[in-house]
């Protein structure tokens, strides 16, 4: 029979772990838990606060079901990373749902309904007005002036964005003399007991209320930009010196996330030129600058127009030191490119040049104006994207950074948007392994020491 843990406990261990420095394993063995189960707990916690730690005894729903399953199918995500983020109480329960549609269908998912004898009318509660009645039209105008007085209440917490537990533990608390607690917190859709821990927490101190303030400056100055890893940067270099898990636990506290992915750009991989080898082999270390450079191409769709980038980046540094945008993925787009790329490089620069089979780069002039400037060609096998990952994932934070965390009013709006914030990205934006510097600032610092 599984065993099940106080919300008490599960809470000092997902903190214990999140603010210590011990392992998953230490924090595991000190509380008595399978260290799956904590690492479940913790995933839940990041995903839903305290919420997510509650046991729950939920009846999902078919449209549910069929989320948390496409969830799996396009992000290609774990049973246990759904169980996670769609607050599943048991990662058994959504293996059994995937189990259901791949043996028995979609039509296996959906609840049967019971038969049942001749139902009766139900007869009103004792403690329920019967409908109609002037006692009901109170209760009923009491209900909308509850409603109405806890959403006034957050505009001046958050400025519009979602409430966090804890600030909907601050409304019900402030509310509390002036309508009951228990439609309170049924109204906000909150566990009883989630709501009387926060109460707990605010007889307390808190010890990051400082922290917490730069680590929102840090966030607002680059538009939500920073996840926790670069934000624990960005304090150190700042002179606040503090464990990367408390600043993830106060940014979930704080509501302070965004994860998006978004596939990219396939161009046609076709025979139209030739295929050089993989020189690269995966290598994306360089000792300098223009050493070694990878290149793809990308679009944008939006307002019924798409947008075009190309793109290179210095593996050294992880530079961009060129760029194009065309309206259309013409050969323009990748030589226009290349010709800028070129001008930066010095008499003895010989760099390897590293793409996938797109038609673009197996073009004569492409490989013609390489060997003229003693360019390198390399591309990654047929299907396979790991040998471009450093690209990749540039394409996959541009869109999360700019493409999903901003709106435009055009695109010409996005287009100047993009090409700030490849600026931006180039001189301002700090990175954990170029020793909590911007591209630029570490090749200029490198430049210097040498």
């Amino acid at each position: 029979m599984k065993k099940k843990y106080p919300l008490e406990i599960k809470i000092a261990a997902v903190n214990e772990y999140l603010e210590g420095g011990e392992s998953i394993r230490q924090t595991a063995q000190k509380y008595n838990v399978n260290k799956t189960m904590l690492h479940r707990w913790v995933a839940k916690f990041q995903n839903h606060g305290i919420s997510g730690l509650e046991e729950t005894y939920t009846k999902y729903s078919f449209e549910f079901k069929m989320d948390v399953l496409n969830y799996l199918n396009e992000m290609g995500a774990s049973i246990e990373e759904a169980t996670a983020v769609f607050n599943v109480s048991s990662s058994a329960i959504v293996y059994k749902w995937k189990n259901l549609l791949e043996t028995q269908g979609i039509d296996a998912l959906k609840k049967k309904k019971k038969e049942r004898p001749s139902p009766m009318k139900k007869q009103p509660k004792n403690n329920q007005p019967v409908e109609g009645t002037e006692e009901a039209l109170r209760a009923e105008i009491e209900q909308l002036r509850m409603e109405n007085a806890y959403l006034k209440k957050p505009t001046s917490l958050n400025s519009g964005k979602e409430l966090t537990e804890k600030e909907k533990a601050q409304v019900i608390y402030e509310l509390r003399r002036v309508f009951k607690v228990i439609d309170l917190i049924k109204f906000a859709e909150m566990p009883r007991s989630t709501y009387y821990y926060w109460v707990k927490q605010m007889d307390k101190p808190d010890k990051y209320s400082e922290m917490k303030e730069v680590i929102q400056q840090i966030f607002d100055e680059h538009q939500g930009r920073y996840g926790y890893r670069r934000i624990t940067l960005e304090l150190r270099n700042r002179g606040h010196v503090i464990n990367h898990k408390t600043v993830l636990r106060l940014m979930n506290e704080m509501g302070l996330k965004c994860l998006v992915r978004m596939k990219k750009y396939r161009s046609y991989r076709g025979k139209v030129g030739e295929v050089a080898p993989n020189i690269l082999e995966r290598d994306f270390q360089a000792t300098k600058p223009n050493e070694k450079w990878v290149t793809d191409v990308t679009d944008f769709h939006l307002f019924g127009e798409k947008l075009y980038l190309s793109p290179i980046l210095d593996l050294y540094n992880g530079e961009i030191i060129a760029y194009n945008l065309e309206k259309r993925p013409v050969y323009t787009l990748v030589s226009k490119m290349l010709d800028t790329a070129i001008q930066q490089l010095d008499v003895h620069d010989c760099p390897i040049l590293h793409s996938d089979q797109g038609w673009h780069y197996q073009m004569k002039k492409f490989r013609h104006t390489l060997q003229k400037n003693g360019i390198t060609q390399s591309m990654s096998r047929k299907g396979n994207c790991l040998d471009n990952a450093v690209m990749e994932n540039f394409f996959g934070l541009l869109k999360r950074e700019l493409l999903y965390l901003r709106e435009f009013e055009s695109m010409d709006h996005f287009k100047l948007e993009l090409e700030k914030y490849i600026y931006y990205y180039n001189h301002k934006r700090i990175k954990q392994k170029l020793k909590g510097m911007s591209p630029i600032q570490y090749r200029t610092h490198t430049q210097q020491a040498a």
